[in-house]
Formats: C-alpha cells, sequence, structure tokens
C-alpha cells in the first residue's frame, strides 16, 4: 500500500481586500489576502495543492472602487495578486458584475487562469465561460465544476448583464455531472459555488425559500460529489453535509478554506481508498504579509490611501454613531442625511434607506472621502419607483419585522435577520413620512399613524419613492416594489452622489425631525 495527500485550497468573497486594513486608521488586521497568501505558501509545502477563488473577489472595497471610477492604472490590481498567487480556477461571484460586461470580460482576458461558471448562459443557451476544468495533481484527476448563484438577476442592472442568463445551480450540476464521470472520469469531483446554504446545517431544517441560495440542495441529492466550496452568505464553515467535505471562508480574507485529501493505492496503482476533511486556517495576529504582493499592490494601495484622506466637506455637529442598533431603534441625523441627499438629487418627497453594517459609523466633522466609502459600502445607484400608499405600508411591515422582543420584553434584532447571515442593510428607515412601529403587535399588524404631509397616507393613492437600485428590485423579501414603473434611474454610484453633495454645500448642519418611533 502506498499513500499520498493533496489538498484543495479555497478562498471566497475576498471583496477587494489585499492589504491588511478595512482602510481605517488600523494597518495591520487580522484580514487581507496578503496575509493569507502567507498561509497559502505554508500550505503548499505541506503537500501538492490547488487553489480556487469562489466570487466577490474584485469588487467591495475603497481600492476596487477607486481603481474603477478614479485612476487610469489599467491593469486590475485584484487579479494581478491572482496571478501571482497562481490560481488555479475562480468562480464569477454576484459583486464581478456590478461595473458590468466590460469589467467582467477585461479580468477574464487579464486572469492567467480560468473562470468556470456552469450555470451562465448567453440568449442561445450556451456557456458563457467554461463549465469545468480538470486538473491533475500527484497523478490525482480532479474536476473542478463552477457555479455561482441564480439570483444574480434579482440584483443586477438588466445593462450589466445584458444577454448573460442564470440557471440553477442544482440543475446544472445534474446536467453536467454525469458528462464529467463519463467522458473524463476523474478521481475527486469539487463543486466550488458562490452561494450559500438554504437549510440550518445543524438540523436540516429549510430557513429560506428564494433559491438564492442552493448549497444544501447540492450536498444532498449529488452523487459522486467529494468536495463543495461554497461562498456568499460570508459565513465561517468547516463541515461534512452528505458525505461531502463542505468550507465557507468568510469574508475579507480572514481564512483561507482547506480540504485534505488523503488517497491509498494498492500495489497495481489503484485507488483502494479516497477521504477528504475541510477546515478553515485562519490568519492571526502573527502571520506575516508576503512582501512581492505588498509590492505589487503598492501603487494603486498608496494612491487609494492618498484619494481616501482628500477633504470634501464640515458637519456642523454630530452625525457620528458608536451602535448602529440604536441608531435603527431611534432615527439618527446620519440615516436622516442620507435620506434627504436621496429626496435632493431624485426630486422624490419620499425616500428610504439603510445602515449597511453594525459597527460604528456617521460622518466627523471634518469629512473626507475615506469616511463616506467606510459608510457607504456597496456600489448602489438610485431608483425612483412609483409606488401606491398600500405598498408602502406593506414595505414597512416588512421593515418591522427587523425586530423582536425577548420573553422579558427587552428589544432585539430579529433571528431572521442575523442567522445564517446578518442582514442589517434589509432594515429601512423612511424620511418624507411619519410613521410608527408597534413591536407588540403580531408581524404584518405593527405599522400605526402613517402620514405624508400631514395627511393620513391614502392606500390608493401613487407616491415617488426613492430607494437604491438592490432594493427597487424587491432584493431582501420587498416583493412589493418586483414590475413597478421606474419614475427615475439615476446611474451614478451613491458615494459620488454624496461627495458631489458635500462639495455644493460644503458645511452642513446636523438634523433630525424623528419622524418614526418604535414602540415596544
Amino acid at each position: 500500500m502506498t499513500h499520498k495527500k493533496i489538498q484543495i485550497l479555497a478562498t471566497s468573497d475576498i471583496h477587494g481586500y489585499v492589504m491588511p486594513t478595512r482602510f481605517s486608521a488600523d494597518k495591520n488586521e487580522t484580514l487581507g489576502l496578503g496575509k493569507l497568501a502567507t498561509i497559502i505558501e505554508k500550505q503548499r509545502e505541506k503537500a501538492p495543492s490547488l487553489l480556487i477563488e469562489n466570487g466577490d473577489f474584485i469588487q467591495g472595497s475603497p481600492l476596487t472602487y477607486y481603481q474603477y471610477k478614479k485612476t487610469s492604472i489599467s491593469e486590475n490590481a485584484m487579479i494581478k495578486v491572482a496571478n501571482h498567487l497562481r490560481y488555479d480556477a475562480a468562480v464569477l461571484g454576484n459583486h464581478e458584475f456590478n461595473y458590468g460586461h466590460v469589467l467582467v470580460k477585461q479580468v477574464a482576458k487579464e486572469a492567467h487562469f480560468p473562470y468556470i461558471v456552469a450555470n451562465m448562459v448567453d440568449d442561445e443557451g450556451n456557456v458563457v465561460f467554461e463549465p469545468y476544468i480538470i486538473k491533475e495533481i500527484a497523478k490525482i484527476k480532479v474536476a473542478i465544476l463552477g457555479l455561482t448563484t441564480q439570483f444574480i438577476p434579482v440584483w443586477e442592472a438588466p445593462k450589466h448583464i445584458k444577454g448573460w442568463h442564470f440557471k440553477s445551480a442544482v440543475d446544472t450540476a445534474k446536467q453536467w455531472l454525469p458528462y464529467i464521470k463519463e467522458h473524463e472520469a476523474p478521481h475527486l469531483i469539487v463543486i466550488a459555488y458562490h452561494g450559500g446554504f438554504e437549510n440550518d446545517l445543524e438540523t436540516g431544517k429549510k430557513i429560506e425559500t428564494t433559491g438564492e441560495n442552493e448549497g444544501y440542495q447540492l450536498c444532498e441529492e449529488l452523487e459522486g460529489v467529494d468536495i463543495i466550496i461554497t461562498g456568499h452568505q460570508h459565513r465561517l464553515i468547516q463541515t461534512k453535509i452528505h458525505g461531502k467535505s463542505v468550507v465557507q471562508p468568510g469574508t475579507k480574507g480572514t481564512h483561507l478554506g482547506c480540504i485534505t485529501v488523503d488517497i491509498t493505492y494498492d500495489t497495481t496503482g489503484e485507488i483502494v481508498t479516497l477521504t477528504h476533511e475541510p477546515t478553515l486556517l485562519p490568519i492571526t495576529e502573527t502571520t506575516s504579509m508576503n512582501q512581492e504582493i505588498e509590492r505589487l499592490h503598492h501603487e494603486v494601495y498608496e494612491a487609494t490611501e492618498q484619494w481616501l484622506d482628500e477633504p470634501i466637506g464640515h458637519v456642523i455637529g454630530s452625525i457620528q454613531f458608536e451602535d448602529a442598533f440604536q441608531a435603527r431603534v431611534t432615527e439618527h441625523p446620519y440615516v436622516e442625511l442620507i435620506n434627504r441627499i436621496q429626496m435632493a438629487v431624485s426630486g422624490a418627497s419620499i425616500s428610504a434607506t439603510s445602515l449597511f453594517h453594525d459597527e460604528p459609523g456617521g460622518l466627523p466633522n471634518e469629512v473626507t472621502m475615506r469616511d463616506i466609502v467606510t459608510n457607504y459600502i456597496y456600489p448602489n445607484t438610485l431608483v425612483v419607483l412609483r409606488l401606491t400608499g398600500q405598498d408602502i405600508k406593506d414595505a414597512l411591515e416588512q421593515c418591522a419585522t427587523y425586530f423582536e422582543l425577548t420573553e422579558k420584553g427587552q428589544l432585539v434584532v430579529s433571528s431572521a435577520f442575523t442567522y445564517p447571515k446578518a442582514e442589517p442593510y434589509n432594515y429601512d428607515m423612511w424620511e418624507g413620512i411619519t410613521y410608527a412601529f408597534d413591536i407588540r403587535q403580531p408581524i404584518g399588524q405593527r405599522v400605526v399613524n402613517i402620514t405624508y404631509q400631514h395627511q393620513p397616507l391614502d392606500m390608493t393613492a401613487s407616491y415617488d419613492v426613492v430607494m437604491n437600485n438592490y432594493r427597487a428590485t424587491g432584493a431582501g423579501h420587498f416583493d412589493m416594489f418586483k414590475g413597478k414603473t421606474v419614475i427615475k434611474d439615476i446611474q451614478m454610484d451613491m458615494t459620488e452622489i454624496i461627495a458631489d453633495y458635500f462639495i455644493q454645500h460644503p458645511i452642513i448642519e446636523a438634523t433630525c425631525n424623528h419622524n418614526w418611533k418604535i414602540y415596544y
């Protein structure tokens, strides 16, 4: 008997973070692809390895925004680093499409590795990228099938994905796996899926029915698959599901997914046993930065830092907050400012916005681009929808589901917004109307006292409401917005809109009219 060991290494949801910083004052955090590269190198020394990138790689940080919007640097900074790391394959995540066809095609051309997306097809039903690749490592034939979330058309601007269509990951896998087995006869089958789990991993209970995530169904229904790499939900997962090794390595490069595969051969060279174990390898306080990646990334990183520190305006008063939850319970001047900016640029008299994360935020007295992009972290544009009063009430009822009461009557975030993934961005706060939530009431009956211009909101009348393009699709369980008439589509990133507003109004006074309340 002889034994061999190989490794499948995976990154996912890096979101443009290479240097060990969230672009705040702390420049040495336990995150970033530059530090993760050190772990990758050490793992490669232990055993022959394949490295797979699982999507949402090129978008999501101030640096990626700066490169796409503000600089003449042509070579994609993220792909430059990925090429140095010698990835073997990559999957397109939903955020790869945020800047449209041109960028997707550019990064695919610059990459020294193939993009594989089996469930992305053109108008004729043909795959746009290769569906899978075969890699031989230590004489082990490995098939890697690439899949992404079928929900991309729900979120993305139609022009960004024109001519591209996204099918069910499960249906697509069932289509391709028999072909791969028959024509390639691999020893090991890996699925790299930019999607997460729709079932509770402990109980197996269904917790999501939208189709956005199909990971559990992939584990449950696919025969002959050994390893499934997942992502999208930014969770830390290392487990076995129906005999398959499963990893999900978080976000911003805090962890590396690693599946160790052990193979035993008999004297004729036939495989007797093939086993695999998943684990996550974290960046620690002692993990060093990869010096070559730091050198490769230096120019665009330093340019980004300089741009972020450019002053653009002044605030009188305070629009900073330490507790994001409290800013969602009692209206905060920062939220009001964002809503008023949306109303000013769109001309709409009603606006809705959210706080995207649970960290301290808001803007200091001296405002820089760093303050804007670290608060408004997504490349959203604005859309004005024509809604009925009933649509607005239904949307507010959905917002009210964000809260629940403990047995002692304490107001907390509903578990539906914290598990399996934190979704603070799916709670909106509104301006231009007055309203209140009574969380003591049953879901669907919590909204009280809605008025518009000092009159009760007319359930049958029409109102123009401005919101971000993500919400305008109905994403986040706001089905009442789907298919509504678009009055205006403002094709400028919200970060630019906020910056332009400060340029036009260099001095802004913090105000808060407390047009909504929460009772509990």
